[in-house]
């Protein structure tokens, strides 16, 4: 196993990302990514450490941009966490993938979450600008050259600081991710997240691959978080 996973399996295609997928399945993933996210991506942790402390009296409502928001489950998720701490929140989720866009979209309204089919460098054109920007799970899809332009983008829309949370490759995670999605079925959530993880990066790659000014911490044994913060 150790020898697999040595390098990133960058030729290696997520169903998901395939344009002639199932759509029923494609559907399901979206939906399961609720339960995936909230239990194991960190983004709990993230959000008590990184988000909530920016949401103040003099800096409300605190705005944030969630690059690759895919179904919108985590936009949702972080919109209800402020919300039950009394805390104000503008999250706005993009996906330049016509089909995320029209499942997040067909999500029931909530006030501060809004979804837009867009690619980053549409809102840098915009002169878009936001507290922080966000990304779950993304950064392992993404070519060097469109991990350099989102980086980029990413420094010119977040007025604060930017998080990019994603999974570290190693055995352990491949393994025990085996095992734990095998309840998720009829969906790609099984066979994309082994190939995500084997897509993955090792912290010191990841930090390798980053441009000056940005970090790579450690949020949990399976998670790492490419950071940039101003000031």
């Amino acid at each position: 196993m150790g020898f697999l996973l040595r390098q990133r399996a960058t030729t290696d295609i997520e169903q998901m990302d395939r344009p002639d997928c199932d759509a029923r399945l494609l559907d399901n993933t979206y939906r399961q990514f609720g339960v995936i996210n909230r239990v194991l991506s960190g983004w709990r942790k993230l959000y008590a450490k990184e988000l909530r402390p920016m949401i103040t009296p003099v800096h409300h409502p605190l705005t944030v941009l969630d690059v690759g928001s895919g179904g919108g489950d985590l936009a949702v998720m972080l919109a209800r966490w402020a919300a039950r701490d009394g805390k104000a929140m503008h999250i706005t989720g993009i996906d330049p993938d016509l089909r995320a866009d029209r499942f997040a979209g067909q999500r029931p309204s909530m006030a501060g979450v809004e979804f837009r089919k867009a690619h980053s460098n549409d809102l840098v054109s915009e002169g878009a600008r936001f507290d922080v920007v966000i990304s779950n799970h993304v950064l392992h899809h993404l070519t060097p050259e469109e991990l350099r332009k989102l980086l980029a983008d990413s420094e010119i829309l977040a007025t604060g600081k930017v998080l990019h949370n994603d999974l570290v490759r190693s055995p352990a995670a491949f393994t025990l991710f085996s095992v734990a999605a095998l309840p998720f079925r009829q969906s790609f959530i099984r066979e994309d997240g082994l190939t995500s993880i084997r897509r993955s990066y090792r912290p010191a790659e990841l930090a390798a691959a980053a441009p000056p000014g940005w970090s790579v911490e450690r949020s949990s044994a399976f998670h790492q978080v490419l950071t940039y913060r101003r000031g």
